[in-house]
């Protein structure tokens, strides 16, 4: 279905094309995808009609936003796939945008402004934690959330680890023996497997009830639990339940909603929107209680209220489990394909699900509730974005830069007199942490080695290593390009300033890229070929800003050259034990963890470590015990 033009135009440009190709799109269900000239999806979307939805991108009336018209310049092909039922290519669509993440898909904006709790299906026993990145790498983790309220969300995980025996470590304390959490009731003595995984499985699958907003079904299982236990005269058990219960019920006594029929499990979702962030809110009420309180921030410019709000209950439904699907889900706008979204829901769920804007003065109020928390998020979000557009047009105002820095990169070096010396890349977007363009350095300079550093050649070396693909193509685009930055701040004085300026000019890409450093004993900011830093205040916007994206730089060094600095001394005790490889050493302490705990093991435990044998294993028992071997020795 792709052209096979070398240098394929825009369809816009091409009407005869366009024409051609529209008419080769059925009138069914299935999904579409857009292409760019250099074959990269651009978008994936779904329709009950491909044919009609398709051509509504490409009519001279339609007033597309900014975004969606931007995409419709740039696509030279377009893809279909048909499926049976508008519920298919819902699900077709969202495996397909999990898969291939094309650009002018992102709504929501993963801005780790709220939390997750992550439960680790995919360990043998899992772990609950909160977390604000959401990591799709292990399909049987299950992620709750995005929550609001932190500070409700660290509570309750307080009293669940204090209701119910958890796992209370990432690692174990001991090696042979369990900690004092075992001894208190806390730990059911996961780290020496006093419990087997299917109970303590059965354990986790209780508490992800509470995350689900079952509590009421969860209460009515413990308490039948209880009254057997109690029937049996295993009174220490029927206690420990009722405890339990106790707890459950303590979670939402104050967070009653007042509402008619309290015995049907409800969403309701509304939005706030200004010009550029569209701030959501989605309150989960079952019983009559407010179990949850989820928050999404979307790019306002994306499309519709409606859609916006369609597009999240898609991505939110689309990644729970079909028992936390409610019987009815109220909006605040009309939603573009209600029927697609019900007819998906209702499949996974079993039962039949609705979708409607509420009528009835009591539910109206409901979403008037959550339009007006969705307000107060807004505010917020305004109010950061706010002082950071200021920090970033007093920076310009400082650095004399024609228009408002969008990318920054900050560099740094860490080691410990030229030992394990790494570097930093630290990115900021809009003002704003960029984690996934942070990149780890090696320096790979022999000069710079135990002893003697050299921190003007490691700088040097790795804007060498950033930039050297724009120094061999020319032809790189770098202004609009999002990996290329509008200012490089290096941490450091003069010196640093001046190896990083004479790498870029010997790759002719000086012109190009605005550099500075920062100091760190003054705060002062230095410019290439100025001998004096530039007048400023340490407290003012700009200055800060670029404080906070050195300290970041700073930290992510230090943290990396910590990690490799450990590694490194854990391979120089394993790598004096004859014969034993690089692959080995690490499965031997992933199996041990420590150099400590593969101290303390025997002969037969180190042996049982994968592609260890007898043999090897006493030597390396004889490595960690040379008296022993001796005695032995002489006993022979």
């Amino acid at each position: 279905m792709t052209t096979t033009s070398s240098k394929p135009q825009p369809l816009l440009k091409d009407p005869d094309r366009l024409e051609a190709r529209l008419k080769e799109i059925p009138p069914e269900p299935g999904v579409y995808f857009m292409r760019d000239a250099a074959d990269h999806i651009l978008y994936i979307g779904k329709s009950k009609k491909l044919r009609s939805r398709v051509r509504s991108y490409f009519r001279e009336a339609n007033d597309h936003n900014p975004r969606i018209a931007l995409m419709v310049m740039q696509v030279v092909d377009i893809e279909f796939i048909v499926t049976d039922t508008e519920a298919e290519a819902l699900a077709l669509e969202a495996n397909l945008i999990k898969q291939h993440q094309p650009h002018f898909n992102v709504l929501l904006k993963d801005d780790k402004k709220y939390p997750y709790l992550c439960i680790t299906w995919s360990e043998e026993y899992p772990r609950i934690f909160i977390t604000r990145k959401r990591k799709l790498g292990k399909q049987r983790d299950r992620y709750y959330g995005p929550y609001v309220d932190v500070h409700t969300l660290r509570s309750t995980l307080h009293l669940v680890r204090r209701v119910f025996p958890l796992r209370q470590r990432p690692q174990p304390l001991f090696k042979d023996r369990p900690c004092l959490n075992y001894d208190m009731g806390r730990c059911p003595g996961v780290c020496q497997k006093l419990i087997t995984p299917e109970d303590y499985r059965k354990i986790i699958a209780r508490i992800a009830m509470i995350f689900q907003g079952r509590t009421t079904e969860l209460e009515d299982i413990l308490r039948a639990q209880m009254e057997k236990a109690s029937e049996e005269l295993n009174f220490e058990v029927a206690a420990r339940l009722r405890d339990q219960i106790r707890g459950i019920q303590s979670l939402g006594a104050d967070q009653k909603v007042a509402l008619p029929d309290d015995t049907v499990s409800r969403d309701a979702i509304a939005l706030m929107a200004d010009e550029h962030h569209a701030c959501i809110q989605l309150f989960q009420i079952r019983a009559g209680k407010l179990v949850g309180r989820l928050g999404f921030v979307a790019d306002a410019q994306s499309g519709t209220p409606g859609a916006i709000l369609q597009r999240v209950l898609e991505e939110h439904y689309q990644s729970v489990e079909g028992v936390e699907i409610p019987l009815e889900i109220m909006v605040q706008h009309d939603l573009p394909e209600t029927e697609i979204l019900t007819e998906f829901l209702s499949e996974r769920k079993g039962r039949k699900v609705n979708i409607y804007m509420p009528q009835r003065q009591s539910k109206a109020d409901l979403i008037d509730m959550v339009e007006r928390n969705a307000g107060f998020e807004l505010a917020r979000t305004q109010r950061f974005a706010d002082r950071n557009h200021q920090a970033l047009l007093d920076l310009a105002e400082v650095l004399d830069m024609p228009d408002l820095p969008h990318r920054i990169e900050g560099y740094d070096i860490s080691h410990i007199q030229g030992s394990d010396a790494v570097a930093s890349q630290v990115v900021f977007v809009d003002g704003i942490p960029a984690k996934q363009h942070y990149r780890h350095y090696k320096i790979k300079d022999p000069t710079v080695q135990s002893g003697h550093s050299d921190d003007f050649a490691s700088m040097a070396e790795v804007i060498g290593r950033r930039f050297r693909r724009y120094a061999k193509d020319p032809s790189l685009k770098r202004l609009g390009n999002p990996d290329f930055p509008d200012l490089v701040m290096i941490d450091g004085g003069k010196g640093q300033l001046s190896a990083v300026v004479e790498v870029l000019r010997a790759m002719n890409l000086m012109e190009d890229i605005r550099v500075v450093s920062l100091a760190k004993q003054r705060e002062e900011i230095f410019l290439p070929g100025e001998s004096l830093p530039l007048k400023t205040e340490a407290e003012q916007s700009g200055v800060q800003l670029l404080r906070r994206l050195r300290d970041e730089a700073h930290r992510f060094a230090v943290s990396f050259h910590r990690q490799q600095r450990s590694d490194r001394m854990k391979r120089s005790r394993l790598e004096e034990i004859p014969g034993l490889g690089h692959h080995r050493q690490k499965q031997l302490l992933a199996h041990f963890r420590s150099i400590d705990y593969l101290r303390e093991a025997s002969v037969k435990q180190i042996a049982e470590v994968q592609g260890i044998g007898t043999k090897m294993a006493q030597q390396i028992y004889d490595y960690f015990h040379p008296q022993m071997s001796a005695q032995e020795e002489s006993k022979s």
